[in-house]
């Protein structure tokens, strides 16, 4: 069975392959270890790079990165985006610098690769349940005592105050609120229950409440985002209120997205944000409709997948190496490629994509690289090691995705 390198490196070494590599006469072997090394800069070109391969333009990403950051600063909110995005340490790290308050984490187990990296203020959204997960919360947040944990249910909350009792520190908890159809506790009164747990207990305290609705992230329509997304955010709000109402200080009340981050700005009370797809976007967020009736395009699409055409079976379809497991396949529409029209792409299995060329397309020759716009960028970064950040052609540095795969 063939490996993975040794197919990596019989794609690169192909004659018909058009690349500066070529030029330069690196050989897999040269490129590799400059890949280990990190020594890229100014040597590699994108042609260079083996498929698939995830792809970042720079420029798009930085300018995704300051128009948020200056939005939201205006508007006097913070914002802490979701690390489930991009899974990176150096991205992370990135967005901090721009002004981020620090990052979400979906899992304990990326905030622990997060924090070994030295990202700071993680908030981890998912509630942390379970003899397995708690002592390693509490030796994260022994670590990292600015760490906040998700909760939802009385009975985690003793079990967290009883681990950080033993280990004698105390831990944040955000209580989390049901209103976007994943975890949470209703808001309003039973929400100010577990708060007034939290506050009675001597090892855990009130850092503030988690809110997000990924319902209202993705609704179709302005319009209809924004009332689905004020409709779930004002009872975030509401349950806040009460909180101080009832003498319980909550300075934190973290949510909203990419698809909401003009809704939910507006809105008093929200203290921070957390969007995530903004530094990448995809197909998904594309349509979701923007304020004035088109697409979704406030922020640009800077992530891509690179393939290479590997076969030309007919005059109307060539054969690219991107298939299953090179996008996410959780959308009910495929990639598109960027910057070539009439072409179709649909799944010819888990290695291989099938282009339609019978439209207005050109020629593509064996050996020619295709660029695609991915449909869900989350799931699609994932499947990869690294991403290759570009300037223009010219690979600029190449990231590692240090939390793929960290489900637990």
């Amino acid at each position: 069975m063939t490996s993975r390198r040794v197919f990596l490196t019989g794609a690169l070494a192909a004659p018909f392959v058009r690349r500066s590599a070529a030029k330069t006469g690196y050989s897999f072997a040269e490129i590799e270890r400059m890949l280990e090394r990190g020594d890229i800069r100014g040597r590699l070109s994108k042609d260079d790079l083996p498929t698939p391969a995830l792809l970042l333009d720079l420029d798009a990403f930085e300018a995704n990165v300051a128009k948020m950051a200056r939005y939201l600063k205006e508007r006097h909110r913070g914002f802490r985006p979701h690390g489930k995005t991009h899974k990176c340490s150096e991205i992370a790290k990135y967005l901090i610098r721009a002004g981020a308050n620090g990052a979400c984490a979906a899992k304990l187990s990326e905030a622990e690769v997060f924090a070994r990296d030295g990202v700071s203020g993680i908030l981890i959204t998912t509630p942390v349940v379970g003899r397995h997960k708690i002592p390693r919360a509490v030796r994260l947040a022994t670590r990292h005592p600015d760490t906040i944990f998700s909760v939802d249910n009385a009975a985690n909350v003793h079990d967290l105050n009883d681990a950080a009792a033993a280990a004698k520190i105390q831990l944040n908890l955000a209580v989390d609120l049901w209103i976007g159809r994943r975890t949470g506790v209703p808001p309003g009164e039973p929400a100010l229950g577990l708060a007034r747990l939290i506050e009675s207990l001597p090892n855990v305290r009130l850092a503030g409440i988690q809110a997000y609705s990924g319902p209202a992230s993705h609704t179709v329509g302005f319009e209809n985002r924004k009332r689905v997304s004020e409709e779930a955010m004002l009872q975030a709000v509401e349950t806040r209120w009460l909180f101080e109402k009832h003498g319980i200080p909550c300075p934190l009340l973290s949510g909203g997205s990419t698809g909401t981050y003009n809704i939910d700005s507006e809105i008093e009370g929200v203290t921070e944000l957390q969007p995530g797809s903004f530094i990448f976007m995809d197909l998904d967020y594309n349509r979701i409709g923007g304020r004035d009736g088109g697409e979704f395009r406030d922020f640009a699409n800077s992530l891509t997948v690179l393939t290479t055409v590997i076969s030309r079976p007919a005059d109307d379809i060539a054969i690219v190496d991107g298939g299953l497991k090179a996008f996410s396949t959780d959308k009910p529409f495929v990639p598109v490629a960027k910057n070539l029209e009439g072409v179709t792409y649909s799944w010819a299995g888990d290695e291989h994509g099938r282009l339609d060329l019978s439209g207005p397309a050109r020629s593509l020759k064996l050996g020619d690289r295709v660029e695609f716009i991915v449909p869900h960028c989350d799931p699609s970064v994932n499947l990869y090691d690294r991403i290759f950040c570009l300037r223009g052609e010219r690979v600029e540095t190449a990231w590692k995705i240090t939390a793929r795969g960290m489900s637990q």
